[in-house]
């Protein structure tokens, strides 16, 4: 009842997350200073020679105190997207050096939906991350330690901090340490949104 709005539905998961393990504003602050940090230098994002400071974060409305601020939410954009997918003999004839897909995998837990998680019984965890984790790892012989650099959903800052955690980055609870320790930034273990996000570069449904 009056959870009208995508910021209103991860609030109330994402306050079960900072309260559990003690998450401030600031924590995820430094997740929308890195990706919006990423966005400036791409000429494609919206932000591109835009960057924020944690001081400009901080001073940004609140969208759902003390939760969101506006800084911590994604951008609505209008555009257009196409991703080519083919065989890798034929990638190999082809301009660019072609990526691999070596796995793939969704979870959509029977006790949540699309965005609205929180029928789970723990709101601190990203269910549907974890078995995606699982499932990918597992298909693939890869695990975490793998992973060179990761494009993670970052509707919200929070949704960030809990997917680091449920791909196995970092332990849990510790996803903030990791974010301040410079982790996900350019020079760090796991540069993570490199393009600028959803945050920094452009959110474009479907």
């Amino acid at each position: 009842y009056g959870a009208q709005t995508p910021a209103s539905w991860e609030a109330l998961a994402a306050q079960r997350y900072m309260s559990t393990y003690g998450v401030s504003s600031e924590d995820l602050g430094r997740v929308s200073v890195t990706q919006r940090a990423y966005a400036a230098r791409n000429p494609q994002a919206w932000f591109y020679q835009r960057p924020i400071t944690l001081e400009d974060h901080q001073n940004s409305k609140w969208i759902v105190e003390p939760l969101l601020r506006l800084l911590d939410c994604c951008q609505e954009s209008d555009g257009g997207v196409a991703l080519v997918v083919t065989s890798l003999e034929r990638a190999r004839d082809l301009r660019q050096q072609p990526v691999r897909i070596v796995g793939v995998a969704e979870s959509l837990p029977a006790n949540g939906e699309i965005i609205a998680n929180y029928y789970h019984d723990d709101l601190s965890r990203l269910n549907e991350a974890y078995r995606c984790a699982e499932k990918l790892y597992r298909d693939t012989g890869l695990s975490a330690a793998d992973i060179q650099v990761a494009a993670l959903y970052d509707a919200f800052t929070s949704q960030v901090l809990r997917r680091l955690e449920a791909f196995g980055f970092c332990a849990e609870g510790e996803a903030s340490d990791f974010v301040r320790d410079g982790h996900i930034g350019p020079s760090g273990r796991l540069p993570v949104n490199t393009h600028g996000g959803l945050i920094g570069e452009a959110y474009i449904h479907g």
